[in-house]
């Protein structure tokens, strides 16, 4: 399916499901976020890293949170449909912001049973070892979900952003958690290391 939306591109991934929160200061994003509210539209946030890619998000508006004297709002958003761009006009005829034609893309939910219950352990693990106290709950974490928050780099989310099979992005996920977590275990027992300087140590008797 194809439409035609106004296009806000950011250095940032937005994932479906995520709540995004701005601050919209320039004034060709001003008057985008004044048409949204009157046309109750949604708009894309296309993925800006070296240069404008053609794969983003469509995200809905979902509160005006403050309004400033010279313009300049807050707004909390959340992420809907991935699309890709098939024709920009920047800007748009008589606007200041750019908009394109999109496909939408199609997202394949299917995921083995034994595949995502791999991927909540590691997720598990990678929490204790940062100590981010959280409850994750099965069947409401997908691959999205944390995506912001395991040490993913801009570009390694925006690939995750062009998968279109949630197992594939799940595996994606399980072999980063497969490097970053013994990272963490290294530091952590570098930290219980430190702790014990000064301490005294209780050494076995060795045979020799």
């Amino acid at each position: 399916m194809e439409t035609y939306i106004p296009i806000f591109p950011l250095k940032l991934v937005a994932f479906p499901g995520e709540e995004i929160n701005l601050h919209i200061f320039e004034p060709r994003y001003k008057q985008l976020i004044t048409d949204i509210v009157e046309k109750k539209t949604s708009f894309g946030i296309a993925v800006y890293l070296d240069k404008l890619m053609p794969i983003g998000t469509e995200v809905e508006l979902k509160e005006v949170s403050k309004v400033y004297e010279d313009g300049r709002v807050d707004i909390k958003t959340v992420g809907k449909k991935v699309f890709e761009i098939i024709t920009l006009e920047n800007p748009m005829p008589q606007k200041l912001y750019a908009g394109g034609r999109v496909m939408f893309y199609e997202n394949d939910q299917n995921i083995f049973q034994n595949i995502y219950s791999e991927y909540l352990f590691y997720l598990k693990e990678l929490f204790r070892l940062m100590n981010y106290d959280i409850d994750l709950i099965p069947l409401q974490v997908n691959s999205f979900t944390y995506a912001h928050k395991i040490g993913l780099k801009l570009e390694e989310e925006y690939e995750l952003l062009l998968m279109d099979k949630e197992e594939e992005r799940v595996k994606y996920l399980i072999k980063h958690l497969l490097k970053v977590i013994p990272i963490l275990r290294d530091i952590e027992a570098a930290k219980n290391k430190i702790k014990m300087n000064g301490h005294f140590k209780n050494f076995d008797p060795l045979e020799f």
